[in-house]
């Protein structure tokens, strides 16, 4: 027998003594009384008449297989409706079994009450015996961490719930700060409200908490920042709970708490979109992902299964990573019809046997090469892959009907200095080009972002493992500043782009305010927990910029229906001499002229700022 079925069993056992009960209360005398006044075989036969009721009842709304060890208010109101209609249908009943059985009409209220009391008592007795087991072991162990709740509402007063059901986790929680004026000296789930965060540093004293948990999924970077900086100056540890992204549909459990993340602190709101304008595009189509292997690609595919297509056809050729994406969708996404593919873009012959075989509707292109210094010294790499891979994926995009090709793009396309900027720069002229022969109905549109955090080969990841080898922190000048995105959000405005989809446009995103490389590299110190980490800087590497322009400034830069989106029409070369141009590159490249394909992209963009 399982623990489902012993379960199941218990409740229909509790349930049917409640009606037996039922009587002796009714009656307000000892069972030996009842036997006497009132025949036991109507007693006993009114409980089996119920039985197969309450076995239905049980099993249709599957109260038993609730986990009782963390047993909710959810779970005992379930129970309250289930014993609910039980009493209504023993009430229906009663009036055709009064007239052969002695029946009070008291008696299937009498029962619904005590059931309710018996199967509720059963659960609470299960998590009280649990819960002190787990104290009991816990207190062999060393002393927990005292834990001060930042957040006084719905994931604060969860998470304090799961971290006194889950002692063995080491963590204790005494109290909660929170800046609203009106919950400053009440409590919740027990525990005192001990004000606001300017107060945190009195809290922590007098709690004696060494553990600041950030409990506010909603809050914005900025506010996160002012916590984790407090908690400092206090001598806290800090953790956060997962944002809405990725709570949704979730349970706050103490597995989730993480240390605070950098991605937790952008200077600015996240991005957010319009997901009926998404759905509209993407539920029910066949979707193409290049370069599904990854990090923004990866991504991709994620955010893509949220929408419902009718499959996902993911296409790299590193074969580990597309093996990895491949197998959390089977487990995340088991719905979905799932192709995963090896395939270089660069190969026009295998790309058209996948395009001819699976018939895509939507193309999201984020195959390419992204590190700068790296494609300084293999401009061929940068043609072969990020300007050619990119010719074929368009030209079948044309030839297959696509509705919606999105480029993935970057900001350094913009008066590139490099050979992976101006790489991609030509990308995007490939891409308004196709969009110039695009058909009726076509949409083929590039996006651009910034750095992207969390990414790999980024500099939070590289950041983190300097550190975890004691440091230094390189960085090439104190002054770099760049744009920062999350993976997620670079996810969701490439999602987005190919809804506003106005054929042949570049978007961009208004991300803020630049940040200095170097005061992200004190944040991830910080943050880490880490101590006498010393910041070095290596001189600025070739083709990289001090900064980056701002993305929404410019004449040729218009507002979309998105706020946060622009459209900018930039520069297009002629069909005819982008042709050239892509037959003069591909030349070069395979004579590996590093020289000529500097010389060439040069003259191909306007605003290059190549050196020669």
């Amino acid at each position: 027998m399982n623990v489902a079925t012993g379960k199941f069993l218990l409740d229909l056992l509790a349930f049917t003594l409640a009606a037996i009960l039922a009587y002796v209360l009714r009656l307000a005398e000892p069972l030996g009384v009842v036997e006497a006044s009132v025949p036991i075989s109507s007693v006993l036969l009114y409980a089996v008449i119920g039985l197969p009721i309450k076995w239905l009842a049980l099993r249709h709304f599957r109260v038993s297989r609730h986990i009782w060890r963390y047993v909710t208010f959810e779970d005992l109101s379930q129970l309250a409706y289930t014993t609910g209609v039980v009493t209504l249908v023993l009430l229906l009943l009663t009036p055709v079994l009064r007239l052969w059985l002695f029946v009070p009409w008291s008696i299937p209220l009498l029962e619904g009450v005590l059931a309710l009391a018996m199967l509720s008592g059963l659960r609470l007795l299960v998590r009280w015996r649990l819960g002190r087991r787990r104290r009991r072991l816990s207190t062999h162990a060393q002393a927990p961490d005292r834990v001060l709740i930042a957040g006084a509402g719905d994931a604060g007063r969860l998470m304090a719930a799961e971290l006194r059901r889950s002692p063995e986790k080491g963590m204790e929680p005494v109290g909660f700060i929170d800046d609203s004026a009106d919950k400053t000296g009440m409590m919740l789930v027990g525990l005192p409200v001990l004000g606001p965060l300017s107060h945190l540093q009195d809290a922590a004293q007098e709690t004696g908490a060494t553990l600041l948990v950030i409990a506010m999924p909603t809050a914005g970077g900025q506010v996160i920042r002012e916590y984790v900086n407090a908690a400092r100056a206090a001598g806290l540890q800090t953790r956060t709970i997962p944002g809405l992204y990725e709570l949704m549909g979730g349970q706050v459990t103490t597995e989730q708490l993480r240390k605070v993340s950098v991605e937790d602190l952008l200077r600015r709101d996240p991005v957010e979109v319009d997901q009926g304008n998404i759905s509209d595009y993407l539920t029910g189509q066949t979707v193409l992902v290049t370069g599904a292997g990854g990090s923004i690609g990866s991504e991709l595919v994620r955010q893509l299964a949220r929408f419902n297509p009718a499959r996902l056809v993911l296409v790299g050729r590193g074969e580990n990573s597309i093996f990895a994406i491949e197998q959390e969708m089977r487990r995340e996404w088991p719905g979905i019809q799932l192709h995963a593919l090896i395939a270089d873009v660069r190969q026009p012959a295998r790309l058209e046997f996948i395009f001819e075989t699976y018939r895509p509707g939507v193309v999201f292109h984020a195959a390419a090469h992204k590190h700068v210094p790296l494609m300084e010294a293999a401009p061929s790499e940068a043609v072969h892959n990020n300007i050619l891979g990119t010719r074929n994926v368009a030209e079948l995009c044309l030839k297959y009907g696509v509705a919606r090709l999105v480029n993935v793009s970057t900001d350094k396309a913009v008066n590139p200095t490099s050979v992976m900027g101006a790489s991609k720069r030509v990308a995007e002229m490939v891409i308004a080009d196709a969009a110039l022969r695009a058909a009726p109905g076509q949409a083929f549109v590039s996006v651009r972002f910034g750095n992207v955090l969390g990414s790999r080969g980024s500099v939070v990841p590289t950041f983190m493992a300097q550190i975890r080898l004691g440091g230094p922190l390189t960085i090439t000048h104190p002054d770099m500043t760049r744009y920062f995105m999350t993976i997620p959000e670079a996810s969701r405005l490439v999602l987005q782009a190919g809804g506003l989809a106005s054929n042949g446009s570049v978007y961009l995103l208004d991300m803020g305010e630049p940040v200095k490389i170097a005061d992200l590299a004190r944040d991830v110190i910080r943050l880490s927990g880490a101590q006498d980490i010393e910041i070095v800087y290596s001189g600025v590497r070739p083709g990289e910029k001090l900064y980056e322009e701002l993305l929404t400034s410019g004449e040729d830069v218009i507002p979309t229906l998105h706020s946060e989106i622009f459209s900018a029409r930039l520069q297009q070369v002629p069909t005819d001499q982008l042709a050239q141009l892509l037959t003069r590159l591909s030349e070069a490249a395979g004579h590996e002229d590093g020289p000529g394909i500097r010389a060439l992209l040069h003259g191909a963009i306007h605003e290059s700022q190549l050196q020669l």
